[in-house]
């Protein structure tokens, strides 16, 4: 009767380890596609900073046009 109780132990065993191992499987792939993503990020953020900052820059007041319409080619 040992022999049996035995068995389902081992089996359950086998289970909990493949769990375990599914699961860290699972998180390293999904670390792993966040981490490739750093550098997109970093970029993009870098652009929408220098975006901002021409965004803040005073402009140059706009020169004044005549109110004549363009002339015909």
């Amino acid at each position: 009767m040992t022999g049996k109780v035995r068995g389902s132990v081992d089996g359950t065993a086998i289970i909990v380890i493949l769990a375990v191992t599914g699961v860290a499987s699972i998180f390293l792939f999904a670390l792993k596609g966040l981490l490739d993503q750093i550098p997109d990020v970093l970029d993009s953020a870098g652009r929408a900073r220098d975006s901002w900052q021409r965004f803040r820059k005073p402009q140059p007041p706009a020169a004044e046009e005549d109110d004549d319409p363009p002339m015909a080619a």
